[in-house]
């Protein structure tokens, strides 16, 4: 059985600084350069209005930006379960976004990834019930790139980047 042991903590803790480990969040941390310094491209569609409210949610909303985040949204759904009437009865929604962090003072590209998530919906319920099931779903999934998103932005993103 492990039981905590303060004296492999200090010595791990001590291991980590000793390597240049920075926390993301911590002081001089990635993901606070970040926060308020990107302009995200405008939302044209539901899925990136919600992708767009919630990156700036997240990240802050840059009144002076130092860079700007592109994207490319791809949505689909898959029926799965099939009833013996066949009745589509669950549907999958995936998603992908490839994505592009540029320096705003030369147009430079500094990061450049992709992400993809999965969400799903029934459609057992009445008409009403399944439209907001599958409304959900798909804000859910919007959550979930843009969280994937953050993620890999922030360990991406070189340590001069300021």
């Amino acid at each position: 059985m492990w039981s905590f042991n303060r004296r492999s903590f200090l010595i791990a803790t001590a291991a980590l600084a000793g390597c240049g480990f920075t926390p993301v969040y911590g002081p001089n941390g990635t993901g606070n350069r970040l926060r308020g310094q990107i302009a995200f491209d405008a939302p044209d569609t539901t899925d990136t209005y919600v992708l767009v409210r919630y990156l700036e949610d997240r990240m802050g909303v840059a009144d002076a930006p130092a860079y700007g985040l592109g994207f490319t949204l791809s949505v689909t759904e898959e029926g799965l379960a099939v009833t013996s009437s066949q009745v589509i009865a669950r549907y999958n929604v995936l998603g992908e976004m490839s994505y592009s962090l540029r320096d705003l003072s030369d147009d430079a590209v500094i990061v450049t990834g992709k992400v993809s998530a999965m969400s799903g919906y029934s459609t057992t319920g009445s008409t009403v019930a399944t439209r907001a099931a599958r409304s959900d779903a798909r804000e859910r999934l919007m959550v979930m790139l843009a969280d994937r998103m953050i993620d890999q932005l922030t360990a991406k993103l070189p340590g001069d980047a300021e």
